[in-house]
């Protein structure tokens, strides 16, 4: 409700097209109130879209997630305004660390920028205190870019997650779930079901904004190799409990050894 009265304004996030038919309810219902609904990655064939883009009650505006050159360029303009530096080097790790949302990236930078001041220069250890990894990176964003094919992606990935405490073993069990899931999805379309529905029938389900890279890289695994990955990962794990080898460098090992794998599959 507004502080000083007037229209009723409805938030609702994560908005996909399974909603379409209930957006359509309200626009029918043409009631007195302002609804707001965000979704991510919803493309140009939509339901959803293709319904507000013909009402003439509703309208939508696309918000497309900044990238490192995007980040960039924001990052030279907010601290030009101070007239403060920054060398190439830092620029890179801002744009590394920073994230997708232009409104919090924008006031992370800000605090970078109050915190050096007008007229100086950001060194890399202002950055480093300032900035927080906005980057959205963790243990599962390094499992699906494995299976994905996406060395760089994984192997930064891997490197926060460690970084924040996961310990091998953790991983590598993870990672042997990540692949029994794939295994799982994966049979049930060589029996002749759809991707989307196989993915739909995994419990627990996969969320929704990790469905298209899941989608895609089932398409890519087949179950041979699906199995010999699944194999050198838990080979992996019992050399952590058998061996005198340290099992960060194994956990590290298997999973960039999965990410390569990955990458040769999508090549092929």
């Amino acid at each position: 409700m507004s502080m000083t009265g007037g229209r009723r304004v409805v938030r609702v996030r994560d908005v996909t097209d399974g909603a379409t038919t209930a957006v359509q309810k309200v626009l029918a219902a043409n009631g007195p109130g302002l609804l707001v609904i965000e979704g991510a990655a919803l493309g140009g064939k939509s339901k959803l879209k293709t319904l507000l883009d013909r009402s003439d009650q509703a309208g939508t505006v696309a918000c497309y997630p900044m990238d490192a050159r995007a980040v960039a360029q924001l990052s030279r303009m907010i601290l030009a305004q101070d007239q403060i530096s920054i060398d190439q080097d830092t620029l890179s790790w801002l744009s590394g660390h920073l994230g997708e949302d232009r409104g919090v990236t924008r006031s992370e930078l800000e605090k970078l920028s109050l915190h050096v001041g007008p007229g100086h220069a950001v060194q890399m250890i202002d950055a480093r205190a300032c900035i927080g990894d906005l980057s959205g990176l963790s243990l599962e964003d390094a499992l699906y870019a494995a299976t994905d094919g996406s060395v760089v992606a994984t192997d930064r990935a891997l490197e926060l997650a460690m970084s924040e405490g996961a310990s091998p073993v953790a991983v590598i069990r993870a990672a042997m779930l990540h692949l029994q899931r794939f295994l799982r999805a994966r049979t049930l379309m060589d029996d002749g079901v759809s991707s989307d529905e196989a993915i739909r029938s995994l419990r627990p389900p996969v969320f929704f904004r990790r469905e298209p890279i899941f989608s895609r890289s089932i398409r890519d695994w087949t179950l041979p190799p699906l199995a010999a990955a699944l194999a050198k990962v838990w080979e992996a794990e019992r050399a952590c409990k058998q061996t005198g080898a340290q099992a960060e460098t194994l956990c590290r090992n298997a999973i960039i050894g999965l990410a390569q794998r990955g990458a040769a599959i999508r090549r092929r």
